[in-house]
């Protein structure tokens, strides 16, 4: 195959094979058909010049296999899965799991072309940006943002990669200090309105009565004391991104009013009949299942399917322990600048019992302990707990899963400083890496050096 983009067409049917590629070699597009998931995997690489077709329904590995096996190669790799079975839930797990797209059987030539040369060129962006990095020695922004190695962090950037320069309405369900406005900042950014305003606005703590004044504007008159024409929070906005925080704390007897903002993006001040045209993109954060409140009636159930065009959870910071490590690091060294602190390097025992801690507060409680230590205190204050409960096997187990995480991070994904401050040789520490499923690229890019 030539050194251009490539489709990777993979479907156990061989009459399925051929006509496909043929089809897509008339509209000038290199496919290797391919009869298996596993000769696919054979093929693939990180930095691939291509996207992978594949079939879902097939002998041995099937595509869903696939697909995740291919993000572990390369998370921003196009993935376009097809079934001849039309099950929503079965494409909104598809999706979920990181696939580009999702097309069934049978489908149009042109449909599928159509679909490929979108993939095609996000694929030609992805990898340009990833050159011009490397030329400038520099991480992705979003790298910087929402470090960690993790599955779950990896996915959630690719996704923020993906949703970002598009106008769809989004929203993020995630605990209390998970980051959801560093993610809503992050898509702000990432889209064409990110020279224009980011206005957050926190629906828990509105004032009652003032509050659709405070959303909507006013004109003079509309209420006593009302003086003169006031824009509200969503005129402020024009043009830019809109943050409803604590969004389950919206007034129910608000909420038609917003849905309606919403649906025809069209807002009308107290006092006024005119309607004015909003042009704005709305992104709606809660810590409560926003599907359960409409379930018992505290949310309306339109307003929820309105703003949950596309759905972002954030998972708390107890599930993503390997990335707890690489967060402090740079928690630190951000508190460190901002107290005029030199450069101060945790030391490995200290990280490995931060990743051992079950954070219920998560990056923000991770926040004041790396505030806490920059500044020569008790970086755990007495409200945090120990280790997380349970078995002793299963405690030992993840203490020494942290350990190792820990000394990845703080040697900068170079394992031989690792086995050497452990003490014990690189066969064991490969095989306790291998039972804890760690990779030396864990928590940062290798930086060279011998491993």
């Amino acid at each position: 195959m030539t050194n251009g983009p490539k489709v990777l067409f993979v479907d156990d049917d061989e009459s399925m094979r051929h006509s496909t590629a043929q089809a897509l070699e008339l509209a000038d597009l290199a496919c290797l058909a391919l009869p298996s998931a596993e000769e696919a995997l054979s093929h693939a690489r990180p930095g691939l010049n291509g996207v992978v077709v594949t079939d879902i329904r097939m002998p041995g590995m099937d595509g869903m296999t696939l697909l995740a096996r291919l993000r572990e190669i390369d998370p921003e790799l196009p993935v376009i899965l097809v079934t001849g079975h039309a099950e929503v839930q079965l494409a909104v797990d598809a999706m979920r799991r990181g696939a580009y797209d999702f097309i069934e059987k049978p489908f149009a030539v042109q449909e599928l072309v159509a679909v490929l040369r979108r993939a095609l060129d996000h694929r030609a962006l992805v990898l340009e940006n990833r050159r011009l990095r490397a030329v400038a020695g520099q991480r992705d922004d979003l790298e910087v943002r929402l470090p960690g190695r993790s599955a779950a962090t990896m996915d959630l950037r690719r996704r923020l990669r993906a949703l970002g320069p598009s106008e769809t309405d989004v929203l993020l369900v995630g605990p209390t200090g998970a980051g959801k406005e560093v993610v809503a900042r992050a898509l702000h950014d990432l889209s064409p309105r990110a020279s224009r305003p980011f206005v957050a606005i926190n629906c828990a703590a509105l004032p009652a009565q003032t509050v659709e004044s405070e959303l909507f504007g006013h004109e003079a008159g509309a209420f006593p004391g009302a003086l003169r024409s006031r824009f509200g929070r969503f005129e402020h906005a024009r043009g830019g991104t809109i943050l409803l925080d604590e969004i389950g704390s919206m007034p129910l007897e608000l909420q038609p009013r917003l849905l309606r903002v919403l649906q025809d993006r069209m807002v009308v001040r107290l006092g006024s009949n005119e309607p004015i045209p909003l042009d704005v993109r709305f992104i709606a954060a809660s810590k409560v299942d926003l599907a359960g409140l409409a379930a018992g009636g505290q949310f309306r159930e339109d307003l929820y399917w309105r703003l949950a065009v596309a759905h972002l959870r954030l998972p708390p910071l107890a599930d993503r322990r390997e990335d707890i490590p690489v967060l402090f690091l740079q928690l630190v060294r951000e508190a460190a600048a901002r107290h005029g602190r030199p450069d101060l390097s945790p030391p490995p025992e200290l990280l490995a019992d931060l990743a051992a801690r079950p954070w219920p507060g998560n990056i923000r409680e991770l926040r004041n302990a790396a505030e806490r230590w920059v500044l020569g205190l008790d970086w755990m204050s007495a409200e945090e707990g120990g280790a997380p409960a349970g078995r002793l096997a299963d405690r030992v187990a993840a203490f020494e899963r942290s350990i190792i995480a820990a000394a990845i991070a703080a040697s900068g994904g170079r394992l031989k400083p690792v086995y050497e401050s452990l003490g014990v040789s690189r066969k064991t520490l490969y095989e306790k890496m291998q039972r804890h499923g760690l990779d030396r690229h864990l928590l940062s890019e290798p930086e060279g050096g011998e491993d």
